[in-house]
């Protein structure tokens, strides 16, 4: 694979997994995500269902792919589910279980005895918010002498990277000085957020665009001096990094209005759509097509869903369905520009 690793954050959602699912071949090949497990609340026998579901869909997708699987969120219920699940597809899964520093002592423990029964290594996955704590390099440290050996890999998660975080650079290098030293490590990927929350300018008509700041710090990342190469880049995608803490049950299918979203070299464009108005979410399609930036049908299965949805041969779509298509889309751009 050339190119720097790409690992974009992903909820284990249909949504996300059917994205990934359709990817381009040289796009696939590219991308080793990080999926993420949501949170649950529910009875449970219900719970070990859920959680089942959740997993089968990962596994199904990924296939003989390697990647990453994440249970932030788990409960002593959902740890107490999810346990014999893991211990029975672990030798054949190619899912590598992920922990972390001031994780719940049910949940690292769970990740150890997956990674070392797996045998396929562990992700670290690093939170740094704000400013870089030094106190979690003992946690760090602490957590590695648990992992028996086993294969490690240094997921450096700095979650919301807007505009406004103008010292999130120095946070990361901060934080990779102190954390790169303490193992061998196999990966080491900065992972950021830049999806705003939607607010009012978004759903107003029209096209609206944000910065990709965590493209940007990426790329003054990797090419600084500072920085461990080869240095894997990371996302959360299409959406901001709260969205993973929903609950499944709580869903969009309620909510009026959605989004047709769009990566380019420099931003995220986004224009709102709207439940039963197929005349509106057609025009908000075809202002995507319009974009300088639009790399056309050729590109893959979302791009061409935006152009039949522009043009009235195809559906204009739901909540699940502009989700899947902004998803399917970002992913495509970029492990292409990685791999340029």
């Amino acid at each position: 694979m050339s190119g720097p690793l790409y690992v974009p954050v992903l909820p284990a959602r249909r949504h996300a997994a059917r994205a990934y699912g359709s990817l381009p071949p040289d796009a696939r090949r590219a991308v080793l995500p990080l999926w993420v497990l949501p949170p649950r609340t529910l009875a449970a026998e219900a719970l070990t269902g859920a959680v089942g579901k959740d997993l089968r869909r990962v596994t199904t997708v990924q296939r003989h792919r390697p990647a990453w699987l994440d249970a932030p969120f788990a409960d002593a219920e959902q740890i107490r589910a999810l346990g014999p699940l893991l211990s029975d597809t672990s030798r054949d899964s190619p899912l590598r279980p992920v922990t972390g520093p001031g994780r719940p002592a049910p949940q690292q423990a769970l990740a150890l005895e997956t990674a070392h029964h797996a045998g396929d290594g562990l992700g670290v996955r690093v939170p740094v918010p704000r400013e870089w704590d030094d106190g979690e390099t003992g946690k760090v440290r602490e957590l590695l002498s648990r992992a028996r050996g086993e294969d490690v890999d240094l997921l450096l998660d700095l979650g919301a990277v807007l505009p406004e975080r103008t010292e999130a650079g120095k946070e990361a290098l901060r934080a990779l000085a102190d954390l790169v030293p303490l193992a061998p490590w196999r990966t080491v990927v900065t992972i950021g957020g830049g999806i705003p929350r939607v607010g009012e300018e978004m759903l107003m008509p029209g096209l609206h665009e944000t910065p990709r700041t965590e493209w940007r710090l990426w790329r003054e990342l990797a090419a600084g001096r500072a920085a461990p190469a080869p240095l894997g880049y990371g996302d959360y995608g299409i959406q901001p990094v709260d969205a993973l803490d929903r609950d499944p049950q709580d869903g969009n299918a309620r909510s009026r209005w959605g989004m047709l979203r769009c990566t380019t070299d420099e931003t995220y464009v986004f224009t709102r759509t709207l439940n039963g108005r197929e005349a509106h979410n057609r025009e908000a399609a075809r202002r995507l097509l319009a974009l300088p930036g639009f790399r056309g049908p050729a590109a893959g299965p979302a791009e061409t869903w935006l152009r039949d949805c522009a043009e009235g041969t195809g559906g204009a779509g739901n909540h699940e369905m502009w989700l899947r298509t902004g998803t399917g889309q970002h992913l495509t751009y970029v492990a292409r520009c990685l791999r340029a």
